[in-house]
């Protein structure tokens, strides 16, 4: 059997695992990765961390093992993990130079970045999804992390967590326009999982899929195409103005009135065929969506 993660609820505590001194506020630690004494034998297999996790990360050997996955960061990237996400300890470690940015919950508390900072659907992206780096935003990464590590350094006064708070907001503001900048950087790519997307829906309701599990979800389609589903969304956003599940509702509708207009079923088994539950299910759901009732969609074909 596999151990458990280990949950790590301090900051402190994960210092002393990394071998690193005490951190210089107990809320907060901006660690460099060339500074960690990691001893793999004694290190945890898999963590739970109870705080933020924002890591930038530069190659200096190829690609390293960073969670569950390879990855290339030889440009530089970003990975960003939420409290309570599992990570896998890393194989090589050394591989890759970098910061280490971790923020308790409770360093947020009475600031609105506490509310805000569940918002980026960044923290929920897999590894696999992090964020490139050009060069240029790079350096304004690097910068945002400098300010940081020398308002830990100075003497805490009554400013500190002002000045910081304010720092990580504004990196996560440029991690955001810059997965923007991604999104539309690699359309090539997306209009191909694009393609995919419709084909997993075409298949779902022309192999009958829909009769034994239901309605399509967010997340029988990420998982087809091995994304998160907040990455799927994010990314289908920028290229149709829809959502995932904007998308799965569309092709619902469209295949609805394919039904409706050419077939002789009724309308429950329409529903049926379609994976709602009940027809009143349909009927309310088709209505929202086309302002016409399944019936009187049908009519009008008459």
């Amino acid at each position: 059997m596999e151990k458990a993660p280990h949950r790590i609820d301090s900051i402190s505590t994960l210092h002393q695992l990394l071998g690193l001194p005490k951190p210089l506020h107990p809320l907060v630690s901006l660690v460099r990765n060339c500074d960690v004494k990691l001893v793999k034998e004694i290190f945890p297999a898999s963590l739970l961390l109870n705080f933020y996790k924002i890591s930038f990360m530069e190659d200096v050997r190829g690609k390293v093992k960073y969670g569950q996955n390879n990855y290339d960061f030889e440009e530089g990237g970003m990975v960003f993990v939420a409290p309570s996400q599992l990570l896998a300890a890393p194989d090589d470690a050394d591989a890759y130079d970098g910061f280490n940015l971790f923020v308790h919950p409770d360093f947020l508390q009475t600031y609105p970045l506490a509310a805000k900072i569940k918002k980026y659907h960044f923290f929920s992206y897999a590894t696999n999804e992090a964020l490139h780096l050009s060069d240029r935003e790079k350096q304004t990464i690097l910068s945002v992390f400098k300010i940081i590590g020398e308002e830990l350094g100075e003497r805490i006064d009554d400013f500190s967590q002002d000045v910081v708070i304010s720092q990580i907001e504004l990196l996560l503001n440029y991690s955001n326009r810059f997965y923007k900048r991604q999104f539309n950087t690699r359309k090539t790519v997306y209009h191909d999982v694009l393609s995919r997307l419709e084909n997993i829906l075409e298949a779902y309701f022309n192999d009958n899929i829909a009769i034994s599990k239901g309605l399509p979800t967010v997340q029988y389609i990420s998982d087809q195409l091995h994304l998160s589903p907040h990455y799927l969304s994010d990314m289908l956003r920028s290229l149709t103005g829809m959502n995932a599940q904007q998308h799965i509702h569309q092709k619902l509708i469209d295949k609805a009135k394919t039904a409706l207009s050419t077939s002789n079923l009724s309308i429950a088994e329409i529903a049926y065929n379609l994976g709602f539950g009940y027809p009143q299910s349909f009927h309310k759901f088709f209505k929202g969506k086309t302002n016409t009732s399944p019936l009187e969609f049908r009519q009008s074909f008459q």
